[in-house]
C-alpha cells in the first residue's frame, strides 16, 4: 500500500512558480516594448512637439490694430 510519497511544499511551490512564469509571460507580451521601439515612439513625440511649435504664431509680432474711432469729431 505504500506508494509514492509527494512532498505537497514542494508540489504548492512548483505550482505557484509556474503560473507566476505564464502570468510574467503575458505582461511580457502586453505592455513590454524593446529598446527600438521605445526609441521609435520618443523620436516621434518630438517629432510632433516640432511641428506643433512650427505652428505656434509668433506672439512677438503685435496683431493687427483695427482704425479706432475718434473720440471727439473734428471740426474744421
Amino acid at each position: 500500500m505504500a506508494g509514492n510519497v509527494v512532498n505537497l511544499n514542494r508540489f504548492k511551490k512548483k505550482k505557484q512558480r509556474e503560473e507566476k512564469a505564464k502570468q510574467a509571460n503575458v505582461n511580457r507580451v502586453k505592455h513590454g516594448r524593446n529598446k527600438a521601439q521605445k526609441e521609435g515612439e520618443r523620436a516621434d513625440r518630438e517629432r510632433a512637439a516640432r511641428l506643433l511649435e512650427g505652428h505656434k504664431l509668433d506672439e512677438t509680432v503685435a496683431p493687427s490694430e483695427e482704425p479706432k474711432e475718434p473720440e471727439e469729431p473734428i471740426e474744421k
